[in-house]
C-alpha cells in the first residue's frame, strides 16, 4: 500500500464534503484537515519507486518531490502570517518548498530550483517533515479559539486556505503523475475508473442547444458559507445575448476526426501563438492519447527524450497495470473496429483502450484549433455563457462527476443535464473559456496570498471553470475559476459555442497584454468594448511610459536634493542612532534602483526587490553599463518638473541619460523581481520599504517584516501617499512582533517614515526626532 513509506496518516481515497464556515465545529475542521492531508499523500502512493519523486513529468514544472512537500509548507506560511503560529518547524524546508514555478513560456528552458541543478532532500526526510507539520496543525486547530462564522478577516481563514490549497494540489499532482513513464506508476487499492461508455453512447454529430438572451450573476457572495479564493468574489451581473452551445463536452471520438484529418499539421486552424506552441512541442495529438509513432512527450529534465507512444512492435496491448474500466464499449462498433487500435488512453495508473465517449483533455490552443476547424463561426463559450448554461441552485455532488466519484473522467452523457439541456457544466472536466483571466469588479486580494490571482491578470492567461472529476465538491466547482497560460494542461476540455445574432458580441473579457502585441483570438465587432484593464494595478507599471517616468523621477536630478539621495541620508541617520554594524540591506520597492545604488556606498550587500519586470531589467542595465537612455515626458505627467540639464533634442523628443551615482561599487548590489516577500528573504540588518503606494495590498508587503530583519535590525517604512499606514497599522500588520515609531521626516517634505525595530522605545528615537 505504501512502497515508499510516505504516509503520515491513514491511506484513503474517500474525500469529505466541503466545510460550512458558518457552523462547522473544531472536530469537523480537524477531520477535514486529516482527510485532505491523507488524500494528498495517498495519491503519491501511485508512484512505484522513490526515483519517480525526482522526475519532471512536465518540462515547466518542478520534480514531484516538491509537490509532495509543498502543501505542508503553505499551511505553515499562511498560519504564520495570520499569527496562529509563532515558531518555524524547518525553515530550510519552508523556503525550499515554498514556491513552485510560474507556467512561464512554452519555449522556456528547463526549470531547476533556485538557479541550477538542485539537490533535493530524501523522500524519507520530506515524509518526516510532513509528519511534524501534521502534528503541529492538529494542535493549532485544537488550541485556537473558534469564532463563527469564519470570514475572510478571521485568522481561521488561513486554516481554510491551507485546507483548500491541499485539495487543489491533489489535482495539480494528479495531472503530473499521469504524465510519468508508465513503469513509474502502479495500480493502488480502491482506484476506480469509470465505464468507457454509457447506455448507447454519444452520437458523433455535435448536438447544439440554444439559450435565450438572459441576465446572469457570476461570482460568489461575500458571505457564502464556504471557503473561496479572492478571484471568486464578489458577485457581478452580466447581460448575455442569445447563443447556442454543444450539449456535451467534446469527446475523444469527436476530436479524433480533427486529428485524423491532419488538424495538427494545418496551420490555418491555429492561432499564431497556438501554432508556435504546437511546432515547438511537436504535438500530434492530445497529451493523454497514446499512439505507436514515438511522439515527443511533455516531460522535462532527464525525461525529455521519453515517449509514451511506443513503436508498434513494442506496444503491449494490455498495459493497464492491473486495472480496467468498469464496462466495455457499447457505442459505434464499426468505428471501434476501424480506429480503435490507432490510439490507446493514458490514465493515472496505466493505459486502457481509448474511451471515445469521455471528454477530450486538451489545452486552450488545441480547443481553439478544433473550433476553427469546425468553421461556421464556432468558438469557445465565454465565462458568462458557461454560467448561463447552469441551473440557478448550487449543485450537489451526487449529480456530477466531482470529488472523485470516479477516479477518471466519465462518458459525457453519464450524468443528468442541467435544466437547459447541458451536460457536465459542473465536474467531469474543466472547461476552457474565451475570456482572459481578470478579477471581477471590486476584486480585492488577500494579504495571506496577495499574488495568488493578481499575477495572472496579464492578458496571457485564460480561464477554466466548472471543475473536474477530482475537484473537491460541486459547490466549490460551481464558483471556481482558475487562470492558466493557454499552453498549459489541466484536466480540462471544452464545448463548442456560437452567437445566435452575429450583430451582438458575446460577453467576453479581454485584458491587454503588457509590452506585447495583442493577439485576441475571438472575432468581435467592437473589441474596445470588451477590453478591461487588469484588476491588478501593479501591471500598470509595466507600460513603457511608466518606465520613462520612473527613470526621470529617480535619475532626473543627480544632485543632493533628489528624493532617493535624501532617503539614503535618513537611513544612515537611523542606523547611526542604533550604534550597530549593519551589512545586509534589503530595498523593497526598489523600482529602477536609485536608492539601492545610493545604499551600496555605505553597505556591503544590498538587494533591490521590485514586482515590476521592466524596472528590474532597467536596474540590471544600469548596473551593467552605468547609464541608460530614456525619453523625457511632459511635466504634467511627473510629480516634479523635469530638469533641463543634460537634455538633448531629438526632433521634437527630449532624451536624457540615467546615470548611477558616483562612488558606487555595483558588485555590492543584486536585483530581484518578486511579487511578495518569500521565505528566502531573511537575515537583513536594514530593510527599507518605500513602495507601498504602488502595491495593491499594503498589508501583504508589511506582514513579514518581522521575519525579514535580524534580531536588533531595523525596518524603515516610507509612506509617500498612503498616510493611512502609520505606526499603529504597521504594527498590526507585523503581528506585533516589532515596535514602531512614527517619524515625520524633515529632510523630505510631506513624507512620513516609520521606524520598526525589535525593542526600540520612544527614548531611543528621541535624539533623531529632536534633530529634525
Amino acid at each position: 500500500m505504501d512502497p515508499n513509506r510516505i504516509l503520515t496518516g491513514p491511506y484513503t481515497l474517500k474525500p469529505l464534503k466541503q466545510l460550512n464556515t458558518s457552523k462547522c465545529s473544531k472536530e469537523e475542521i480537524l477531520d477535514y484537515f486529516e482527510n485532505a492531508y491523507s488524500l494528498n499523500e495517498s495519491l503519491f502512493t501511485i508512484l512505484s519507486c522513490e526515483e519517480a519523486f525526482y522526475k519532471c513529468p512536465d518540462r515547466l514544472r518542478l520534480p514531484l518531490i516538491f509537490y509532495y512537500g509543498h502543501t505542508a509548507v503553505v499551511y505553515l506560511n499562511k498560519l504564520t502570517l495570520a499569527g496562529l503560529l509563532q515558531e518555524r518547524v524547518n525553515f530550510e524546508f519552508e523556503t525550499m518548498f515554498e514556491t513552485g514555478v510560474d507556467e512561464m513560456n512554452w519555449d522556456d528552458t528547463e526549470n531547476y530550483r533556485m538557479g541550477g541543478s538542485y539537490k533535493w532532500p530524501s523522500v524519507n526526510e520530506v515524509a518526516e517533515f510532513r509528519g511534524e507539520v501534521r502534528k503541529l496543525i492538529r494542535q493549532v486547530i485544537l488550541d485556537t479559539p473558534l469564532e463563527l462564522p469564519v470570514t475572510q478577516e478571521s485568522p481561521w481563514w488561513a486554516v481554510f486556505m491551507g485546507l483548500d490549497h491541499e485539495r487543489t494540489h491533489i489535482e495539480t499532482s494528479a495531472v503530473l503523475i499521469r504524465q510519468l513513464p508508465i513503469d513509474m506508476v502502479r495500480n493502488i487499492e480502491g482506484w476506480k475508473l469509470a465505464p468507457r461508455t454509457h447506455e448507447d453512447g454519444v452520437n458523433n454529430k455535435i448536438a447544439m442547444v440554444t439559450v435565450d438572451a438572459s441576465e446572469v450573476t457570476l461570482g460568489k457572495p461575500v458571505d457564502y458559507p464556504t471557503y473561496g479564493w479572492d478571484c471568486e468574489y464578489p458577485q457581478v451581473n452580466k447581460s448575455v445575448p442569445a447563443f447556442e452551445a454543444s450539449a456535451f463536452l467534446i469527446t475523444n471520438k469527436q476530436f479524433f476526426h480533427f486529428v485524423n484529418t491532419r488538424g495538427y499539421h494545418r496551420r490555418e486552424w491555429w492561432t499564431k501563438e497556438g501554432w508556435e506552441w504546437k511546432t515547438f512541442r511537436e504535438a500530434k495529438h492530445p497529451v493523454f492519447w497514446v499512439c505507436t509513432k514515438g511522439c515527443k512527450s511533455n516531460c522535462g529534465a532527464d525525461l525529455a527524450d521519453y515517449t509514451h507512444c511506443k513503436p508498434k512492435d513494442s506496444t503491449n496491448d494490455d498495459n493497464s497495470n492491473g486495472h480496467s474500466t468498469n464496462g466495455v464499449s457499447h457505442g459505434d462498433d464499426a468505428f471501434e473496429r476501424k480506429h480503435g487500435r490507432k490510439y490507446r488512453y493514458r490514465t493515472m495508473c496505466g493505459e486502457i483502450a481509448m474511451p471515445w465517449d469521455w471528454p477530450v483533455i486538451v489545452n486552450y490552443h488545441e480547443a481553439k484549433a478544433f473550433c476553427n476547424w469546425k468553421k461556421d463561426d464556432f468558438r469557445l463559450p465565454t465565462e458568462a455563457e458557461q454560467w448561463a448554461m447552469r441551473d440557478d441552485e448550487v449543485p450537489s455532488d451526487e449529480m456530477h462527476n466531482v470529488n472523485s466519484a470516479y477516479d477518471s473522467s466519465t462518458p459525457v452523457n453519464m450524468y443528468p443535464p442541467s435544466q437547459k439541456g447541458f451536460y457536465d457544466v459542473i465536474g467531469n472536466a474543466w472547461e476552457w473559456v474565451e475570456d482572459n483571466f481578470n478579477g471581477y469588479p471590486g476584486f480585492k486580494s488577500s494579504y495571506l496570498y496577495d499574488d495568488y490571482a493578481g499575477s495572472s491578470m496579464d492578458g496571457r492567461h485564460n480561464i477554466i471553470v466548472g471543475g473536474s472529476w477530482i475537484s473537491r465538491s460541486g459547490s466549490m466547482a460551481h464558483f471556481s475559476r482558475y487562470a492558466f497560460r493557454r499552453h498549459f494542461y489541466q484536466f480540462a476540455g471544452f464545448r463548442l459555442c456560437r452567437s445566435v445574432n452575429f450583430s451582438e458580441d458575446p460577453p467576453v473579457v479581454l485584458v491587454p497584454q503588457i509590452n506585447a502585441k495583442q493577439d485576441f483570438t475571438i472575432s468581435l465587432r467592437n473589441t474596445d468594448k470588451h477590453i478591461q484593464q487588469s484588476k491588478n494595478q501593479q501591471f500598470l507599471e509595466e507600460r513603457p511610459e511608466a518606465l520613462q517616468k520612473r527613470l526621470q523621477e529617480e535619475y532626473g536630478s543627480m544632485n543632493e536634493g533628489n528624493f532617493y539621495s535624501r532617503l539614503h541620508d535618513i537611513c544612515l541617520d537611523i542606523v547611526q542612532a542604533h550604534n550597530n554594524s549593519f551589512n545586509r540591506v534589503l530595498d523593497v520597492g526598489c523600482a529602477c534602483g536609485r536608492l539601492a545604488f545610493e545604499l551600496a556606498k555605505d553597505f556591503k550587500e544590498v538587494v533591490g526587490l521590485d514586482f515590476c519586470e521592466q524596472y528590474i531589467c532597467a536596474s540590471e542595465q544600469l548596473k551593467k553599463k552605468g547609464h541608460l537612455s530614456y525619453h523625457l515626458l511632459n511635466e504634467e505627467d511627473l510629480d516634479q518638473p523635469p530638469p533641463a540639464k543634460q537634455a538633448r533634442t531629438n526632433g521634437e523628443e527630449m532624451a536624457e541619460d540615467a546615470i548611477i551615482p558616483s562612488g558606487v561599487d555595483v558588485n555590492r548590489v543584486t536585483f530581484k523581481q518578486m511579487t511578495w516577500l518569500p521565505n528566502e528573504l531573511a537575515d537583513y540588518d536594514l530593510v527599507i520599504q518605500h513602495g507601498l503606494e504602488r502595491v495593491q495590498n499594503k498589508k501583504a508587503w508589511l506582514v513579514r517584516l518581522w521575519e525579514v530583519i535580524t534580531p536588533g535590525g531595523v525596518a524603515v517604512v516610507v509612506c509617500r501617499s498612503c498616510q493611512y499606514w502609520k505606526a499603529g497599522k504597521i504594527r498590526m500588520a507585523g503581528q506585533r512582533k516589532i515596535s514602531c515609531q512614527y517619524w515625520k521626516a524633515g529632510k523630505i517634505q510631506g513624507v512620513a517614515v516609520v521606524v520598526c525595530q525589535d525593542g526600540w522605545t520612544e527614548k531611543d528615537l528621541m535624539p533623531i526626532l529632536e534633530s529634525r
